[in-house]
């Protein structure tokens, strides 16, 4: 997106002021192309293809460029920042962490995370018990699939596919992506995994003339045609909790299958929470909108409130799985983002984030909703739950996915002091801290609602 000229140019815009935005110059902001430029020469650019701001710091659900221009952020940094940006409770945490001081001990025990990682399981829930602790997400999903296998080989499957589902994503390293669906992204491998398969996801547009359960019926069945014996073959199921791209969740009757038949057949059943954890969802983690019990949960983003921070949670019995030191990481655990992942939950339960990110929910769909109605012919979805939303976009007069219109809107909202998720195709894609005020989060709409007409009029 940023290799669009016009996407770049500088251009002169309406001064805007109000309690959450401020746009005092142009947009991007005086310097953005330099520091672009900078980073273009000496960084890789598979980092770059953002809208084109310069952060300069962020403080709960509002950031500023190196201007002084304040936006709304509806993006978290992509789902991070539940819990604000520059949380003061984080803050401190890592403050008196850094003053005690021990940045990192490896895989040398320390109190701070044992007293973390029993929180973390007390805010999992049962049936979990135990968790691993790592940097990111796409370890996390790799772990994932080790302890997927491994329990596959311990009750004797006669191989160990994973099922998983087109379209979602997983992460950027060569497992990860194997079970994401994205074939172009993943060519750099040179061969798939004969024993990673995956099945339709159940698109709201695309399930109309079958129920859930035989949508899913239909995806296995061509699973079984190629060879494929569920009971026999298959030792584990991935699901992103939603699709990430649109939010797009499942019907909790295609989930609720894919347990019976994880249970059925000793399969063990994992979901991707990384967006979806921690809050986000109106849920303590977004696996319970379909009424499962999951043996693995991998976590990230929202769970270190901006510290590099991940997990694998699940069953002692699948995360013993691994001998002593067979999984292990050199920065998992340390000190510093224990203590940030212990101020999240403090933050999340003190603040009753689940409960308030339901009722925020419902007052941000209803606005999206209505702003649906205005443009029934623009907008052809509003997906989402809680505070991860999505305007699905087409055009008018053909009803096609619209992502031309859909990165003008996002541009107008930039330059009216709103910082939206654009993903590069027909979805305009929501999420903002679950700390943002109800007044902030309206005001917001009401920008998107600005962005809409003045594209339209275009």
């Amino acid at each position: 997106m940023a290799d669009n000229a016009a996407i770049m140019e500088p251009r002169t815009v309406p001064t805007v002021k109000t309690e959450h935005r401020l746009i005092k110059t142009q947009i991007p902001a005086p310097g953005t192309l330099e520091i672009l430029e900078r980073l273009a020469r000496v960084e890789s650019r598979s980092m770059h293809g953002q809208l084109p701001i310069i952060w300069d710091r962020a403080e709960d659900f509002s950031l500023y460029d190196i201007a002084g221009n304040r936006f709304i952020d509806f993006t978290s940094t992509i789902f991070v920042a539940n819990v604000g940006h520059s949380n003061p409770r984080v803050t401190r945490a890592m403050k008196d962490v850094l003053d005690r001081p021990m940045y990192s001990c490896y895989a040398y025990a320390s109190e701070i995370r044992a007293r973390y990682l029993e929180r973390l399981i007390a805010f999992a829930g049962a049936p979990f018990e135990k968790a691993f602790l790592l940097s990111a997400g796409t370890e996390a999903t790799e772990a994932a699939l080790k302890l997927m296998r491994m329990h596959g080989q311990k009750i004797g499957k006669r191989r160990r596919g994973v099922v998983c589902i087109e379209g979602n994503w997983h992460g950027r390293t060569m497992g990860a992506q194997m079970m994401s669906s994205n074939l172009q992204q993943r060519d750099w491998i040179g061969y798939q995994d004969a024993d990673i398969h995956h099945i339709p996801f159940p698109y709201p547009w695309d399930i109309q003339d079958a129920s859930p359960e035989e949508f899913l019926e239909r995806g296995l069945r061509k699973l079984a045609d190629a060879g494929l014996d569920i009971a026999q073959d298959v030792c584990g199921f991935m699901l992103e909790t939603f699709q990430g791209w649109g939010a797009v969740f499942y019907p909790p009757e295609y989930v609720q299958a894919i347990e019976r038949l994880c249970r059925k057949h000793g399969i063990l059943l994992a979901f991707d929470e990384m967006q979806a954890g921690f809050a986000r969802t109106g849920e303590s983690f977004g696996y319970r909108h379909y009424g499962v019990t999951p043996d693995l949960l991998c976590c990230g983003k929202g769970i270190g409130g901006g510290v590099p921070l991940s997990a694998v949670i699940g069953r002692a019995a699948v995360m013993d799985l691994p001998d002593v030191g067979n999984m292990s990481s050199t920065h998992s655990a340390n000190p510093l983002v224990c203590a940030a992942g212990l101020a999240v939950l403090d933050e999340i339960e003190s603040r009753d984030l689940v409960k308030e990110t339901a009722r925020k929910g419902r007052l941000l769909f209803d606005a999206l909703q209505a702003l649906q109605r205005d443009y029934p012919s623009r907008i052809s979805h509003i997906l989402g739950k809680g505070l991860i939303g999505a305007l699905i976009i087409r055009d008018p007069a053909s009803g096609s996915p619209d992502g031309p219109f859909t990165s003008r809107v996002a541009i107008k909202c930039l330059e009216k002091g709103l910082l939206v998720v654009h993903t590069g195709r027909e979805s305009l894609k929501l999420g903002p801290p679950l700390t943002i005020s109800d007044a902030a989060l309206l005001e917001a709409v009401g920008v998107i609602r600005e962005a809409i007409a003045e594209a339209s009029a275009e």
